[in-house]
């Protein structure tokens, strides 16, 4: 997967834009970031509900999920974006979304 296509994805969720967050390329919901490209342009960060989802995501799915020691004790995952699958990656989008996303748009 790439950017732009991960990006179309996101798209479909409600009041889904995407601009900048932390200097580089976000996706947001009512303004509040939920996902971020990395510096690298490979690997994006996914925010999360909790360390414990953290947990089950590196044990479940090493190839694709990853943290780094800036990360370490943060509710968010790094994902390397080419062994992103497209049911994975939205599900990952709605589960980001849904942290940040207004309680109007939970409803």
């Amino acid at each position: 997967m790439k950017w732009p296509q991960l990006c179309k994805l996101a798209r479909a969720l409600p009041e889904v834009t995407v601009g900048t967050w932390y200097a580089t390329p976000g996706l947001l919901v009512a303004g509040k970031g939920f996902v971020r490209l990395k510096e690298d342009g490979t690997t994006v960060v996914f925010v999360l509900a909790d360390l414990d989802e953290q947990d089950a995501l590196l044990h479940a799915k090493p190839a694709v999920y990853y943290i780094t020691d800036h990360y370490q004790g943060s509710a968010a995952i790094l994902a390397r974006l080419a062994k992103l699958g497209v049911a994975e990656a939205r599900t990952r989008l709605e589960r980001a979304w849904q942290q940040k996303a207004p309680k109007r748009l939970l409803r």
